[in-house]
């Protein structure tokens, strides 16, 4: 090829994922062939069963590409999970890359991608697609408000069911080792916290001071759909975000500013700036134009990955705090089966009062915004490593019935082996007790199970606290109280934790002993001793987080059917988790209740208190139940 026509080449570029929002960039790509801007040399996408997509060879990667024709730019729109490898990738094949947002989730992965771009001598630009308008350079150079000293993200969505089952990942904070944290900060109003952080000028990770965030959640899901952001640039300016995915309609987000000479709001999905009642639309640069512009002439990145360090140490600091259910009563459901979805009482109202103080939502006083954390009340460490902790419960919902317990528990090579506030239930809660009916008080948590009436809400939730405890070496004798929603209290028990090594692992012997408050009986009892077969769920229980190839036994009988219901002296689980296989064998030490068993809906095991019938505390006679669990990598 002569010099002349290599100059005259039309760039290739590689779409990576041609579905979901890939579609969109399929055609803004077509919309450059025929503009003659580029050229699609291929489409890598595993989704699609055919050779090719529309006319454009499809091949399984981007080394595969460059056998078909010029690969100068790859523009990434695949699961956020995949980001990281597919960029690194397309780096090392010598082209540029325009990465769809979030680029990463966190420090070290910025850092890796960063270093490869420089080693590779290519550029990254994110697919903030907002910061190509010209509404942004309008904003920082002071022609609209003077100087900006505030900028305010709003985003009122909804997101239904088929949203979160679009896919694995959807809604999920981890897949496998990495980190994916999607959820509305960080995925679906992502460009609101980015806007908002360009608006005051706060691009590069230096640029932070502080970051604030709360996270809640009224979808059964892991991640975030109601949150607030707050970030203190390192000038003192503040750039805040209220986001929800469960108000009663979707509204245009908007960013409001406020600078030295006015305020304005910046409609960022249409480009259009609301100033003193009048309205104006101002243009965007395309992103992908602006890279392949950056290629051929030199002009600068609109959105270069070092500018998008400030979003990613918000992404730090979501990534730090686990999110919080909405408690029951503020939220109500609407539609069914895909369709279906949550609204969050007055969360419009909410969200505005928030933009407006540029404040968090318990700062505003937000009914649901539970924002206690979990206290570490006692670490166990075994020989050096510390294995386990013991918590108070206090950042449990109300009606997920607050409790002490423990979490995380890890084997000695470090697998977390329990998990706390799973989507599914958030009222599971690592390893402890936990009686969904002691004489009418739920102490389990969630709906109540009535005989007749099926699982229904009541206002019978109670807590259990721990007012006096003591630690003499590895052993921890607890003094604990549980109580009704009046506060009464309705039962005692002294708790007694010891643990020590043992070959392979090490051992925890948990005992509870229970007390009456007064003169009366008090019956534990839950769903299996009210009249639902099967499900003789409370007292000691385990809660394991996601896991494969799992496999529970007893001495006697193998598999989830099997086991369940089953009396025998122990029960053991095996499983893969994130950090590898464990095992753990739990023993009935001094009764012979039945084991209750889930692996197929979720992973659990426990020992059923009261199966078919209510277990009974009689006064002057301590019901006592204790344990032994082995745990081994």
């Amino acid at each position: 090829m002569s010099t002349d026509a290599a100059t005259t080449r039309r760039p290739g570029v590689v779409l990576v994922g041609a579905r979901g929002f890939g579609r969109h960039h399929r055609a803004n790509i077509d919309r450059l062939v025929a503009a003659g801007a580029c050229t699609l040399t291929a489409v890598v996408d595993p989704a699609i069963g055919s050779a090719t997509d529309g006319g454009v060879p499809v091949v399984p990667d981007v080394a595969a590409a460059t056998l078909l024709g010029p690969v100068d730019a790859v523009v990434v729109a695949a699961p956020i999970a995949a980001h990281l490898p597919l960029a690194l990738a397309a780096l090392e094949a010598g082209a540029d890359v325009l990465l769809e947002k979030p680029p990463v989730t966190t420090r070290a992965a910025l850092t890796t991608l960063l270093a490869a771009s420089r080693r590779t001598g290519r550029v990254v630009q994110v697919g903030f697609q907002s910061l190509g308008s010209d509404a942004i350079a309008a904003f920082r150079d002071g022609s609209l408000v003077g100087r900006v000293r505030s900028a305010a993200a709003v985003g009122t969505w909804t997101r239904d069911q088929a949203y979160w089952d679009r896919s694995g990942w959807a809604g999920r904070r981890r897949v496998g080792a990495v980190e994916v944290l999607d959820g509305v900060v960080a995925n679906p109003l992502a460009h609101a916290v980015a806007t908002a952080l360009a608006l005051v000028g706060c691009r590069r990770a230096e640029d932070v001071a502080r970051v604030e965030v709360e996270l809640f959640r009224a979808n059964a899901i892991e991640g975030d759909d109601t949150s607030t952001v707050r970030v203190t640039t390192a000038s003192g300016l503040e750039a805040t975000a209220a986001l929800t995915l469960c108000g009663p309609s979707e509204v245009p987000p908007t960013v409001r500013v406020r600078g030295t000479d006015g305020a304005a709001v910046l409609g960022y999905t249409e480009d259009v700036v609301t100033l003193d009642g009048a309205t104006r639309r101002l243009g965007r640069t395309d992103l992908l134009e602006n890279l392949l512009a950056h290629r051929s002439r030199g002009d600068a990145l609109l959105v270069p990955l070092e500018s998008t360090g400030a979003f990613v140490e918000v992404l730090e600091a979501v990534r730090a705090v686990e999110p919080v259910q909405i408690d029951h009563p503020w939220v109500t459901w609407t539609g069914d089966g895909p369709g279906r979805r949550p609204l969050v009482r007055d969360v419009e109202a909410v969200v505005d009062r928030a933009a407006e103080e540029r404040a968090l939502f318990s700062e505003v006083g937000a009914p649901w915004a539970h924002t206690a954390r979990d206290e570490v009340l006692h670490e166990l460490v075994v020989d050096g490593v510390r294995v386990a902790e013991v918590l108070d419960g206090a950042g449990t919902i109300p009606t997920s019935s607050p409790r002490p317990y423990v979490h995380p528990v890890r084997t000695s090579g470090g697998t977390v082996v329990s998990a706390h506030h799973p989507a599914d239930h958030d009222w599971h809660c690592g390893v402890g007790f936990a009686i969904p009916d002691v004489d009418g008080v739920n102490c389990w948590g969630g709906r109540t199970y009535v005989r007749g009436e099926g699982y229904v809400w009541r206002q019978d939730h109670g807590d259990v606290t721990v007012p006096h405890a003591e630690l003499h070496g590895p052993t921890l004798a607890q003094e604990i109280v549980w109580r009704g929603p009046d506060r009464s209290v309705v039962l005692h028990e002294d708790r007694s934790l010891a643990w020590r090594a043992v070959d392979g692992g090490w051992e925890l012997t948990w005992s509870s002993s229970f007390r009456t408050p007064g003169d009366g009986i008090v019956r534990l009892g839950g769903p299996g001793s009210n009249g639902r077969m099967g499900a003789g769920y409370g007292g000691f229980f385990w809660r394991f987080p996601p896991c494969t190839d799992v496999s529970v036994r007893t001495a006697a009988h193998d598999g989830e059917d099997d086991v369940h219901g089953s009396v025998a002296p122990w029960v053991e689980w095996s499983a893969v988790f994130d950090g590898g296989p464990a095992t753990i064998r739990l023993e009935a030490l001094d009764h012979r209740d039945p084991w209750f068993v889930r692996a197929a809906e979720y992973p659990a095991i426990g020992s059923a208190l009261a199966w078919s019938e209510p277990a009974l505390v009689r006064p002057g006679i301590p019901l006592v139940r204790s344990f032994r669990a082995t745990i081994r990598d």
